[in-house]
């Protein structure tokens, strides 16, 4: 038996037994006498304890030979939390894994990314989740086929390459081992006579963990939205996603229970890629029971997370993206932050049509600018090095921000280039490489939070403070900063 790294077997039944949704993502339940695995949280009577096996991932379950439960559907819930919680090798290589890595450059180009040699990779792979990348990526591929045969008209051999499979056999005998039904019966199973919608646009619904506080989350999304990349409209957050294969269009929405999700694609082959980064962006796959019973030990912070639990780290879809404006953030108001993306923006960026309107640019990439001459950029001249600076370390490859950075190291490299101090570090740590205890203890917003709480107010005493709000700093940042009066607090209306 593989058994979920995290949970012991007592542990495990205990949550099945209580259907606990808060564990669905973290291990999948296989049961011998039916031979499915399923989320903790199925609605089906929990099996005997005897008839039970744990295992870490779904690719595991389907190299034993289960396949997956029609009922609770366990490929449709939230992600694994420890992935988007730690830097290790296993956890960067579940991200990579998750952004499509695999599909398309093969396990030597995720071992390269990850500095590791494939062999290592796939012995801590299967060491801890049970199965190697191959699996991994395979599991994936069958959800995003299962996601496009019922949510799409597209002919099922444009699924099966849309979704990241080399032949329509491969196609075929994978949905059928995983899901025990052929491509065309789970598109009979759709309601109302088949999928809705045209080719290349999907509607689709994004679980989380309840629970999931909006505000801060979609608020801070809006309130520093670039004007021809981002907007706020109709109740939903959109954005130009640049992707592997071509270009995007999201409209994101909070709704009870889930995000709806609209994506536009140029290239259906991107859709995985594109709703990893838009759970990424929304911190989705992240588990709130958790962080706010740490932070709510805190008596002084125990009201502000009782107050709106489930905040939420607004992250980002692109991590170059992010770094750039934060530099063009530093030292001045959010207003003006947006002011200065929009003219990169405007004059460098990459046109595209939306067909709504509002939404005319991809952001420019980091060779884009470090292509531009640094006499146009109307900004101090410290901060035109600094911004110079960084996009060539991007450019050229020896700062990398993606999914498989190393945090410390990456926040070292950072820290290293000219005009980046520790708060511009830590923003991008937090919000870009997706560090949870990424902390500001030099903000301002933050700073006059803690004085109004009673925290310590200078940043070595608030550091020491934050020590017990470990490993979930990020979060405490968040719930700090809702105590300003500021657009980012709020949902739009």
């Amino acid at each position: 038996m593989q058994t979920a790294t995290h949970l012991d077997r007592e542990h495990c039944v205990r949550a099945v037994r209580s259907r606990d949704a808060r564990f669905d993502g973290w291990f999948f339940t296989a049961v011998l006498t039916t031979g499915v695995y399923c989320r903790p949280s199925c609605p089906a009577v929990p099996p005997k304890a005897e008839n039970m096996t744990f295992h870490p991932s779904a690719a595991a379950c389907q190299a034993a030979g289960f396949r997956a439960c029609k009922r609770c559907r366990p490929d449709t819930g939230p992600g694994s939390p420890e992935w988007n919680r730690r830097a290790d090798l296993v956890a960067r290589a579940m991200r990579l894994i998750a952004d499509g890595v695999v599909d398309r450059e093969g396990v030597p180009g995720l071992a390269a990314r990850l500095g590791y040699s494939a062999r290592q990779v796939e012995r801590q792979l299967l060491a801890e989740l049970g199965a190697g990348p191959l699996a991994l990526a395979r599991a994936q591929r069958a959800q995003t086929a299962r996601l496009l045969i019922e949510t799409t008209p597209l002919p099922m051999a444009e699924v099966a390459f849309a979704a990241g499979f080399s032949s329509v056999r491969t196609f075929n005998d994978t949905v059928r081992e995983v899901y025990a039904l052929t491509p065309g019966e789970l598109r009979a199973r759709v309601p109302h006579g088949g999928p809705a919608g045209t080719p290349g646009t999907l509607a689709l619904r994004l679980p989380f963990r309840a629970p999931l506080n909006p505000g801060n989350l979609f608020g801070h999304l809006a309130a520093t939205a670039v004007p021809g990349v981002e907007e706020w409209r109709d109740g939903a957050y959109r954005r130009t996603l640049r992707l592997p294969y071509g270009h995007g269009i999201v409209a994101l929405a909070p709704r009870p229970g889930h995000i709806d999700c609209r994506l536009t694609l140029g290239d259906l082959r991107d859709l995985t890629v594109a709703i990893n980064r838009c759970r990424r962006l929304l911190d989705l796959d992240a588990d709130p029971v958790a962080v706010d019973d740490r932070l709510r030990a805190d008596p002084l912070l125990a009201p502000l997370v009782d107050r709106a639990p489930g905040r939420r780290v607004p992250r980002t879809v692109d991590e170059a993206e992010f770094a750039v404006r934060a530099v063009l953030g530093q030292q001045v108001s959010t207003a003006a932050a947006r002011t200065h993306a929009a003219r990169l923006v405007a004059a460098h960026g990459k046109p595209l049509d939306d067909p709504e309107g509002g939404l005319t640019h991809l952001f420019p990439t980091p060779g884009a600018l470090a292509a531009v001459d640094p006499g146009t950029l109307a900004m101090p001249r410290a901060r035109r090095t600094t911004l110079t600076t960084l996009v060539r370390h991007l450019a050229d490859g020896t700062l990398r921000l993606g999914v498989e950075a190393d945090w410390a190291e990456t926040r070292a490299r950072l820290l290293a280039l000219p005009g980046f101090g520790p708060w511009t570090a830590d923003v991008i740590a937090q919000r870009a490489l997706g560090d949870p205890d990424a902390f500001l203890p030099t903000d301002l917003g933050v700073r006059r939070a803690a004085r109004a709480l009673g925290l310590p107010a200078t940043p070595a005493a608030l550091t020491a403070r934050a020590e017990a709000w470990r490993p979930w700093r990020a979060y405490a940042v968040q719930y700090l900063w809702a105590t300003d009066n500021h657009p980012i607090n709020v949902l739009p209306a």
